[in-house]
């Protein structure tokens, strides 16, 4: 990451940690009150573009959550349709392990 975009990145936090609507002139402000001579305007107006009624805090807190939610409601639904199904996924799991044991078993080494 370059300077300018480092700077442009610490300069929305400390707006967002304010609470103060981030745009492109409080940006530039806010790296020139550091002293920071380098930081090209079109990084400030991509940042203040791209953070445009967003909650930086929120977007902060919630990284990664987004996939693990959508896939467990339809295993739920499927494995509770029936009883007897529950064996099918412990099937799978020996099949890919004597696949796993037998990928090991090629008739060479690491130190052969």
């Amino acid at each position: 990451m370059s300077n300018s975009e480092l700077a442009t990145s610490y300069a929305a936090l400390i707006l967002a940690d304010d609470g103060v609507d981030i745009t492109a002139d409080k940006l530039q402000s806010l790296i020139k009150a550091a002293k920071i001579e380098d930081v090209e305007p079109i990084w400030t107006n991509l940042f203040a573009k791209a953070l445009e009624g967003k909650d930086v805090k929120d977007l902060l807190l919630n990284v990664g959550s987004g996939g693990g939610a959508a896939a467990a409601p339809a295993g739920g639904a499927a494995g509770g349709a029936a009883g007897g199904d529950a064996a099918a996924p412990a099937e799978e799991k020996k099949e890919e392990e004597e696949k796993e044991e037998s990928d090991e078993d090629m008739g060479f080494g690491l130190f052969d």
